[in-house]
């Protein structure tokens, strides 16, 4: 199954450039409109990042992805079946920005699908 805590070391947010520059200078970031509604900060395992990215940010210009180790964030962080019912890492509350590993940006494709960056790993 996609997005199996046992075998993954870090987790990621899709997010626009200018909220992350705004989290940075807040210091953490408090989520999106979808984030708000259902309570908690919607993350990707680096397995689910290319079906989040086409479902959920088709066209949406001004991407970058954030990577956390979640060791980072456990304290906060629940593995909750979602789309298609696999697991998928939720974060409960205010999301550190200090604890973010890097940012890469996320240009669109031919498609309109965000491009996962080359680098990522799924574990």
């Amino acid at each position: 199954m996609a997005g199996n805590p046992s075998r993954t070391t870090r987790v990621f947010k899709i997010v626009r450039r200018s909220d992350w520059i705004e989290a940075v200078a807040r210091g953490d970031f408090r989520g999106s409109g979808d984030d708000h509604r259902h309570g908690f900060i919607h993350l990707s395992a680096g397995d689910q990042l290319a079906g989040t990215a086409a479902k959920h940010f088709r066209h949406v210009e001004g991407l970058i992805l954030v990577a956390f180790n979640i060791g980072d964030l456990a304290a906060n962080l629940k593995w909750e079946v979602s789309r298609g019912g696999e697991l998928f890492p939720h974060y409960y509350g205010p999301l550190p920005a200090r604890a973010a590993l890097w940012t890469r940006p996320m240009p669109l494709g031919c498609d309109g699908i965000p491009v996962v960056p080359v680098d990522v790993t799924v574990c």
